[in-house]
């Protein structure tokens, strides 16, 4: 039943091949969060089951359980950024054992067999990959009922195939990792890819000095380039000269943007909002330059050709990354002790991380979750 822009649905009991968990989400499009059970699968042959230990509030956890990006089905569970402990293995899995910190990210499930997955690019899957949340369960490695939508990590434990499991080091931060499964490779693929982490020094510029941003600051300075914040305050400058940036655009200074024309080798713009890309155009350099879409702006955007075709310049578009990257990522940011700046919370925080995140994110903090402390809490938990 669809209501406030949402689809609605009465959960079915749970099957034998599921167990009941403590969960947070959202019971009805439009309310609030709230304490609630939700069907779990239970292990199987190349399963691993895990418990919570933290999950990062993402902001892409707002734009789904509020129907920004399309109706989303409730009752919802949000969190794409998980971190746990495995308590229990499927027979047939080699990957993980008993004790292992492990973590999972924005997908569970992808086919496995077209040429994309088969590169590693699982996220670009061409029959779809299956999201952590509010995902269709049609390749087969996710267990329990196949009629509901996947729930996310803002619960107690998960249970998912092995392929879809990424190792922690130990000695990792377990408080600041879970971020790094979206805001980490949502920065490290596009670095990659366009060749900012090959070695040869680029200038790489960052549009948007939130928990994105700053996260992307990091990783391509670590990747050995120069790195130029771009925002349209000038109060962001400090920031982002903390966080490595070397160079800072003001995007609403025109002496500031003349300043820094021609400069980057590639921009990754992280801006979800409405805004207007030309502005940063100009600052790419002459003879193949790329400026890669991150947020997910609902609206169109209108660009010349023009000031493309005259410099040869490139406008992209870039989605999380594969598992493997992922797994880059993780290792890449342990060995340069590169971690996002974050904020720990309780389950009981949920609404108003999103608050804060819908209005302002000042600070480029990533909420976290500690699941194990929001258990603790009696009053906010299924009955």
């Amino acid at each position: 039943m669809e209501s406030n822009g949402g689809i609605n649905h009465e959960l079915p009991a749970a099957l034998d091949s599921e167990f009941l968990e403590t969960a947070w989400g959202i019971p009805k499009s439009g309310e609030k969060h709230a304490p609630m059970w939700i069907a779990r699968p239970k292990v199987t042959d190349f399963a691993v089951k895990f418990e919570m230990l933290f999950c990062g509030v993402c902001h892409s956890d707002v734009h789904t359980g509020t129907n920004d990006w399309g109706p989303c089905n409730f009752p919802f569970v949000g969190g794409h950024e998980l971190l746990g402990r495995v308590v229990e293995i499927g027979s047939q899995v080699t990957k993980f054992k008993v004790g292992d910190i492990c973590a999972v990210g924005c997908f569970i499930d992808s086919c496995l067999k077209c040429v994309n997955c088969q590169k590693g690019d699982e996220q670009y899957c061409l029959d779809g990959m299956t999201g952590t949340y509010n995902g269709v369960k049609k390749h087969g490695r996710v267990g329990g009922n196949q009629e509901t939508r996947t729930a996310g990590g803002y619960s107690a434990s998960h249970t998912v195939h092995e392929d879809f499991v990424c190792k922690i080091p130990e000695g990792m931060d377990l408080e600041k990792t879970s971020p790094i499964l979206c805001a980490g490779v949502t920065m490290y693929s596009p670095l990659k890819y366009w060749g900012a982490a090959s070695g040869e020094k680029k200038i790489v510029g960052i549009v948007g000095i939130g928990g994105l941003g700053t996260m992307g600051i990091k990783l391509a300075k670590a990747l050995g380039n120069d790195v130029m914040a771009i925002s349209s305050s000038a109060k962001k400058e400090a920031l982002a000269k903390e966080k490595g940036a070397t160079m800072f655009a003001c995007s609403k200074d025109p002496e500031s943007m003349k300043a820094h024309a021609g400069k980057c080798d590639l921009i990754l713009n992280t801006v979800s909002a409405t805004h207007d890309i030309n502005a940063y155009i100009p600052l790419l350099a002459k003879g193949g330059a790329t400026l890669v879409q991150l947020g997910g702006v609902t609206t169109p955007h209108s660009v010349s050709n023009f000031p493309l075709m005259m410099s040869r310049i490139s406008i992209a578009g870039s989605l999380i990354g594969g598992i493997k990257e992922t797994q880059e990522v993780i290792d890449l940011c342990f060995k340069n002790g590169i971690y996002p700046d974050c904020k720990v919370v309780e389950a009981k925080d949920i609404d108003s991380c999103w608050d804060q995140l819908i209005n302002s994110n000042a600070d480029g903090v990533r909420f976290v979750i500690d699941i194990k402390k929001s258990l603790q809490n009696q009053d906010y938990i299924p009955k």
